[in-house]
């Protein structure tokens, strides 16, 4: 099967791609592992946040934020494609903080944020108890202030993912499930996937395969050093409205539906995708320390997932220098970043210019020079 494109993996960072790469040529391919996959997109929380990332890479916060400035749009054109709501909502966000230590640890980051940003300017807010309350009623005693920043918000990640499958069906662009790929190379400029049996080729290829990504990569040249690092996930019960006039808050969130979800785990174990009770225990006596109301909600599934994790917890985007018309994409904020995905970094792999936010998110970045002898 000939194509002009071919992108490996159907998460969020592949689909995402896919579907602005659809603006150029509809001769696309998406080859996706299917439920071997650990499908970091499905566990995903659905922030899409800004607040709080990239301290030290004021690149990093202004591609995060394009991004969210970005998505409105792109979910406004994927439901009027497709009729699949991905459920957006630019709130604002508050990170809660309950001593005066984190308050004060909080204070000197986001005015570090500030600094950082430079003439683009970066508005924050730090929130007194009584702030907080203002807008969200229901947070315990143990809350002594947050942090707010506008740039916030939320996204369903199994709708968006949902209407961006939809959009690249509507766009004839081949959804390839089941493909787990047994051989990739490259000769006379022409990429070669062995994949579920089948071939495929093209003069162009993509890869955004999650943790697959590094050893696939490692194939055509590129270097795209990613570990997994597993976050683990409490669902409730639905419940009344627990977080005020629609605001989002870090770590404990509403759905549309009603259940809340608590997340925000952060373990170095490897491959392990298993839920473990101490941890979950954890988050939840944290998140009843923040909202008291969650201490008689019934506890309805759990999981866990992996997220795809740079030394710096930064997005990698490489071109292949060995084999030209090769890229790769990875990052852990697949939700956040799905719409620059989309509107802007596709733009680049077609043939355009690389973002200018990118061009330190390189896998140069993490060589170290060696000490002279």
């Amino acid at each position: 099967m000939n194509r002009d494109i071919i992108v490996i993996g159907g998460g969020l960072v592949g689909s995402a791609i896919a579907h602005g790469l659809s603006r150029h040529t509809r001769s696309i391919v998406v080859l996706d592992e299917g439920d071997r996959a650990f499908r970091a997109t499905r566990g995903n929380f659905g922030l899409v946040w800004v607040q709080s990332k990239g301290d030290g890479a004021p690149h990093y916060v202004t591609w995060s934020r394009r991004s969210a400035d970005l998505w409105g749009d792109f979910a406004a054109e994927l439901r009027e494609e497709t009729g699949v709501d991905a459920i957006h909502r630019r709130t604002g966000g508050i990170h809660l903080l309950v001593s005066d230590e984190e308050f004060a640890q909080r204070t000197a980051l986001m005015e570090r944020l500030r600094r950082q940003s430079g003439n683009e300017g970066y508005e924050y807010k730090m929130l007194s108890r009584e702030d907080v309350r203002d807008r969200i009623p229901t947070i315990g005693p143990d809350v002594v202030g947050g942090s707010w920043t506008p740039y916030d918000g939320v996204a369903n990640p199994l709708f968006a993912l949902r209407a961006m499958h939809a959009s690249l069906a509507a766009r004839g662009i081949a959804y390839r499930p089941g493909m787990a790929v047994e051989a990739l190379s490259h000769d006379g400029g022409t990429f070669t996937v062995q994949a579920g049996g089948e071939v495929f080729r093209a003069k162009k290829l993509v890869i955004a395969a999650g943790l697959g990504t590094k050893h696939l990569a490692a194939k055509l040249g590129m270097r795209v050093p990613v570990e997994p690092q597993r976050g683990q996930v409490l669902v409730t019960e639905r419940l009344k409205p627990l977080l005020g006039n629609g605001v989002t808050v870090t770590n404990v969130r509403q759905t549309a539906e009603g259940s809340v979800m608590i997340g925000d785990s952060q373990e170095d174990v490897g491959f392990d995708n298993r839920t473990t009770v101490p941890v979950l225990a954890e988050m939840a006596a944290r998140a009843v320390q923040k909202f008291p109301a969650l201490r008689d909600a019934q506890i309805v599934r759990t999981w866990a997932a992996l997220r795809v994790m740079s030394a710096d917890g930064l997005p990698i985007y490489v071109q292949s220098r060995e084999t030209p018309g090769a890229y790769a994409a990875t990052c852990h904020s697949g939700v956040t970043l799905a719409a620059a995905h989309s509107r802007v970094l596709a733009e680049w792999i077609a043939g355009g210019p690389r973002p200018e936010e990118t061009l330190k998110l390189v896998p140069e970045r993490f060589d170290v020079p060696q000490a002279a002898e």
